[in-house]
């Protein structure tokens, strides 16, 4: 090679990943080496354990399609893509014997792996960038996105505590226990004892509504007004789930404990002002709001959370949970004042949601699914206040950002508004019989999650769910051979390979080929362990936990889903940016070398986890 092709080489070479983030004398030692290759429509790179000399391809111009033994496609490659990530370590049978062979007439780089093992071994802190496995790749990609400071909602409770709590004991009188809290401690709360163990809670809006507001003699004990009881938090937790906590119980303050030791006290007041909680000013917000009108005008600022969680990098899991907790707030307060308006309820029931609302995955496109499951002593006119009751609610959310449901599976449809009794009917024949119409159906029912109401009613259903389940052996194949029917885009980058139809011709959907194909996944495997659990990542380490899948699968499939989501919310971000709509649909010319390249390995991880599932759950 002449050194007058140098420069061009370098300056391409250091702008694609993981080179860019390689210093220039490093990059530059490469490029001194890189041999040039012309290939021909139809030249065959060969790849396997017997070559004489291995190299990493970059792709300059052009396409390269890669192929199993078995002929099954494995990827499809263009410009800056790169392959032949097998140096650090011995080909694996994955790795070994693909063909990869030109589209068309292409330019590749060729590095020879002896020296990238020279320079990685005087650099070994960027051995992750081309280790062979995808998975050490992406969660090299996840920590580069992820700051050293994961911001308040990973911190300890024990950390941001209040350490002025009042503790008292039972006996102790009411009116003693408020000027303990008013003049010594200064706190919003005094936490109750009877010897060793904690037996109840009263805070300060309680001596108004309980002492003040009804008169009760301040010289009874504490033990007649407290909340019994109380949820406490240990100490370990993470703000986040101290939040949800006081979320799902709405409480708005939550001891903090190591055994039966109180170490401190967490209040909705003292995370809001104190620790830069946004999304828990706006909850409270939420809950205080007396209108659907008011609660409209508190639907801009979810979006701004969302920008500001995006934009700190905190993980996508946590942005995810934030928002579901928005979610949940602004439908419990308007199924509250939907009561409100039309008067109890008539008998017990229980609100559900199901979709990225149950799996507590919500983000700025989640729409509304839910349902309504009613006690099987409802009369019809019960079930009239019920749908009532559902129509106002999902109007309530549609005004406030959360848009009805395309498909309808709401609980203001009547199909979706029934008693317990029929909900059972539902999942037997959608079990049994798991023709096209009740798999989809199910797929939208298969996670849902009590938010207001009798939760025993959602328990009790659920549990006839999976023993329906139990009892068949058709049911998991179904789910599979339903799964697997999309693949990821293996090739989404190559002009050959993007979609070509409606009005988003030239984009990645990457709901339907990525994300949708890990829900999917998760689902199965999770459910043929006789898993309960609703979160996607929750699901796989179930799976784990349970033998079902592998140590390397399993964490492989975590650092896919976490890397695609991030992407996913960078990109819903950028619109909101440039007063636009967010949406799935992203322009493959608008990823980066960064993002381009490791989806990559996600997109393949999630192929390899597809077949898996084939061969475990099918007979072929």
């Amino acid at each position: 090679m002449t050194n007058a092709l140098l420069p061009n080489i370098y300056n391409f070479m250091a702008r694609i990943d993981p080179f860019d983030k390689l210093p220039e004398s490093v990059v530059k030692e490469v490029v001194q080496k890189v041999k040039i290759s012309y290939l021909a429509k139809g030249d065959e790179i060969p790849f396997h354990s017997d070559c004489d000399q291995r190299f990493l391809y970059v792709i300059r111009t052009g396409a390269i399609e890669q192929r199993m033994k078995d002929g099954s496609l494995r990827a499809r490659l263009g410009e800056e893509d790169q392959f032949g990530f097998t140096f650090l370590e011995p080909l694996s049978d994955s790795e070994d014997g693909y063909q990869a062979v030109a589209l068309v007439d292409s330019l590749l780089y060729l590095i020879p792996h002896s020296v990238l093992q020279n320079v990685l071994e005087s650099n070994p802190e960027y051995s992750e960038f081309f280790d062979s496995r995808a998975r050490a790749r992406l969660n090299s990609a996840l920590y580069r996105v992820m700051p050293n400071d994961k911001g308040p909602y990973y911190r300890k409770v024990s950390e941001v505590a209040s350490e002025d709590v009042a503790i008292v004991e039972r006996n102790t009188s009411i009116r003693t226990v408020a000027l303990l809290m008013q003049d010594e401690m200064r706190s919003s709360c005094a936490v109750v004892k009877d010897g060793d163990d904690i037996v109840g809670v009263i805070t300060d809006r309680d001596m108004t509504t309980r002492v003040v507001a009804t008169g009760i003699n301040t010289d009874s004990p504490i033990s007649e007004v407290m909340t019994i009881n109380p949820q406490l938090i240990h100490g370990d937790a993470t703000v986040l789930e101290a939040i949800s906590l006081m979320m799902q119980f709405n409480i708005r303050c939550l001891p903090v404990v190591y055994g039966k030791s109180i170490v401190g006290l967490i209040t909705t007041t003292h995370l809001v002002h104190n620790h830069r909680t946004q999304a828990l000013f706006l909850i409270e917000k939420i809950k205080y709001s007396n209108s659907i009108e008011a609660l409209k005008t508190l639907k801009e600022e979810r979006k701004v959370i969302f920008n500001s969680l995006v934009e700190s990098r905190v993980g996508s899991n946590v942005v995810a949970s934030v928002m579901s907790m928005i979610m949940d707030a602004f439908n419990r307060r308007i199924i509250q004042l939907a009561e409100k308006q039309l008067g109890a309820p008539p008998c017990d029931y229980a609100w559900i949601v199901a979709g990225s609302h149950a799996r507590n995955e919500v983000h700025l496109l989640s729409d509304q699914d839910s349902a309504l499951i009613i006690e099987d002593s409802a009369t019809n006119a019960d079930i009239a206040y019920f749908t009532h009751l559902a129509m106002i609610v999902c109007n309530g959310l549609d005004a406030c950002g959360y848009p009805l449901c395309d498909g309808k599976y709401m609980a203001a449809t009547p199909k979706w508004c029934q008693p317990l009794s029929r909900w059972k009917e539902y999942y037997h024949k959608w079990v049994n019989t798991p023709e096209y119409n009740k798999l989809l159906n199910i797929s939208v029912f298969l996670e849902v999650r009590a938010i207001y109401g009798n939760k025993e009613l959602a328990d009790e259903l659920q549990q006839h769910l999976h023993q329906c389940i139990t009892n068949s052996a058709r049911f998991i194949p179904s789910l599979v051979r339903d799964a697997i029917e999309t693949q990821p885009p293996l090739g989404i980058f190559n002009k050959l390979v993007l979609e070509k139809s409606g009005d988003n011709s030239r984009t990645l959907n990457i709901k339907k080929y990525a994300l949708n194909l890990i829900i999917d996944l998760a689902r199965i495997y999770s459910l043929s362990a006789n898993g309960t659990q609703t979160g996607t990542e929750e699901r796989f380490q179930y799976a784990f936990e349970q033998g079902v899948m592998a140590e390397d699968s399993y964490r492989n499939i975590i650092g896919a889903y976490r890397f695609i989501t991030q992407v996913r919310f960078t990109h819903q971000c950028e619109a909101l940016k440039n007063n636009k709509t967010p949406d799935n649909h992203i322009d493959p010319e608008r990823f980066s070398s960064f993002e381009r390249k490791h989806l990559k390995d996600a997109f393949k991880i999630i192929n390899e986890l597809q077949d898996g599932a084939k061969l475990r759950f099918t007979k072929g």
